[in-house]
């Protein structure tokens, strides 16, 4: 058992018997009143984010987390496969298991870390950048890069995202997986 004066990003707890995971948290100390911890939290399960308040010192029941990598397969249609990168059993994941982030960018062997409480999956992480091919974007025109402007890009997983002009359709491209943002051409 731990408290709230443990609460970090990323933890993940059980609470009203669901499996919940801070997104983000404020203490708060009024000049009147005990204090409290204002957070933002997700349901592993169903992925809904509400707001909850807890008192200071509440206790909460922290749940252990083995991470393990995995190598992204493949999706049939409703199942996203994965496969363990040391025992090379393979596991099987619904789109609901899987979150909408993380599909953004998943393409085949693509290394990602799912981690597991009592050996069902809680969540997936992806790396946080990642090199793409870009399939399809306009030509950027002749006189539109001094101004340092972006256009659109549709990346080899779906995903579309800003790029700069001079980004053309093959180039392989660095993007941050949290913001869905360019960071830089790479060198083939």
């Amino acid at each position: 058992m731990a408290n709230t004066s443990d609460f970090r990003n990323g933890l993940i707890f059980r609470h009203k018997d669901n499996l919940w995971k801070i997104i983000e948290f404020l203490h708060v100390k009024p000049g009147k009143g005990g204090a409290f911890v204002r957070t933002k939290i997700k349901n592993i399960k169903t992925g809904q984010v509400v707001d909850e308040t807890f008192r200071a010192g509440e206790k909460i029941e922290v749940i252990r987390i083995e991470a393990r990598d995995f190598n992204y397969l493949y999706n049939d249609g409703s199942l996203y496969h994965f496969m363990d990168n040391e025992t090379y059993d393979q596991i099987s994941l619904t789109k609901e298991q899987v979150s909408d982030d993380v599909l953004d960018f998943l393409i085949e062997n693509t290394t990602t870390v799912i981690a597991f409480n009592n050996d069902d999956p809680v969540e997936i992480r992806i790396p946080t950048h990642l090199n793409m091919k870009v399939l399809q974007t306009d030509p950027g025109e002749r006189g539109n890069t001094a101004q340092g402007g972006s256009k659109p890009a549709k990346l080899e997983s779906g995903v579309t995202i800003n790029v700069p002009l001079f980004i053309n359709e093959g180039d392989l491209i660095r993007v941050d997986t949290r913001d869905k943002r360019y960071i830089e051409r790479v060198k083939q």
